[in-house]
């Protein structure tokens, strides 16, 4: 049975800019910025590299996902460490972390919970499903039928969910981690549109190089494995997104590049659709969250190009004529980059 994390007290409090480290307020309270930020994001890399080789733009990008209030989509093949390189991040994050596998006779109960009847109290009781944590792991979503992964929509949207009619809040943070096998693999179902627009981002797990193999056979052989320690906490993490959400600033001009990107997705010949708004909102969440851990308070264009493959390439369809050329959605996003003038 899983156990809901325990909300914190606090609220997360709003950020002094005036100052580049944390003070505290009358109340106590202490108040964290963006300089903040970089610097437990910099404590909790280099905690997850003691049991993670290599993946650090993978890690770089949940974090930034997780700062934007967003959700990750994990694509690769089986047996490149997703449940490793995710239950350490959650770990070293101080977040409570569970793993449901998805799998072709998987129900939406099996997820979110159900009510179970009590013989000796003579009522219902709720059974949590794995769902009620801060950091799910979806492991394999896409062997799931439909029905089962429509149960993920309500959760990823709202950060609730309806259980035979009766609605219950999760706790913040919040952040769904889904993998999937590459979709021409066997016994795979493709998710929906409306699923993976709910994706901030869509990352795709490459094998490890020559380095990183040999890297991960010294570790099994010497067996010296490494324990992490949590760096921050959930109380920390949700005060770390509203600086992002209330303390990052972003000039008009960046605004209309955003616009701009996304609108261009809506005309190119060779989609059948373009990005939607939510697309626009990823990508704004996303780049104050990447600026917040570079220690700055305001967004750039680069922030935006660090990002802007991995927000939107997944929203795009692609018609038929495009894909039997080759196209991608990642070359028609750098593509529409390249076109859009960056400001000054």
């Amino acid at each position: 049975m899983s156990k809901a994390p325990t909300p914190p007290d606090a609220k997360p409090a709003k950020s002094d800019k005036s100052t580049p480290t944390s003070q505290s307020t009358s109340s106590g309270r202490e108040k964290i910025n963006a300089k903040d930020i970089q610097r437990i994001w910099k404590e909790c890399h280099s905690e997850m590299q003691k049991v993670i080789i290599g993946k650090a733009d993978v890690l770089e990008d949940i974090m930034i996902t997780l700062l934007a209030g967003g959700h990750v989509l994990l694509e690769g093949v089986p047996g490149i460490a997703k449940t490793v390189i995710t239950k350490a991040f959650a770990d070293t994050i101080g977040l409570v972390f569970n793993r449901q596998q998805f799998t072709p006779d998987a129900l939406p109960s099996d997820v979110l919970g159900t009510n179970i009847y009590d013989p000796k109290t003579g009522s219902f009781k709720l059974r949590r499903g794995p769902v009620f944590c801060n950091f799910l792991l979806a492991d394999e979503i896409n062997r799931s039928p439909p029905k089962t992964q429509a149960a993920m929509l309500e959760c990823m949207a709202e950060t609730q969910v309806t259980i035979e009619g009766e609605l219950y809040p999760l706790d913040p943070p919040f952040i769904v981690v889904a993998t999937q096998n590459p979709i021409e693999q066997e016994g795979t179902y493709p998710l929906p549109e409306a699923q993976v627009d709910r994706f901030s981002m869509k990352l795709v797990l490459e094998l490890p190089d020559a380095q990183e193999e040999k890297d991960i056979i010294h570790l099994k052989h010497s067996g010296h494995f490494k324990k992490i320690r949590p760096v921050t906490t959930a109380a920390t993490v949700n005060k770390m997104i509203d600086v992002v959400k209330k303390d990052i600033h972003m000039s008009e001009d960046i605004i209309i590049y955003i616009r701009d990107i996304v609108m261009k997705t809506r005309t190119d010949p060779r989609l059948i659709l373009g990005g939607s708004p939510r697309a626009s909102i990823a990508l704004l969440m996303s780049a104050k969250a990447w600026a917040a851990m570079q220690g700055r308070n305001y967004v750039t264009p680069d922030d935006l190009k660090r990002i802007v493959k991995f927000t939107i390439s997944h929203r795009l369809q692609l018609k038929a004529e495009a894909e039997l050329e080759g196209t991608t959605g990642m070359i028609v996003v750098d593509d529409i980059v390249r076109q859009i003038t960056v400001p000054v």
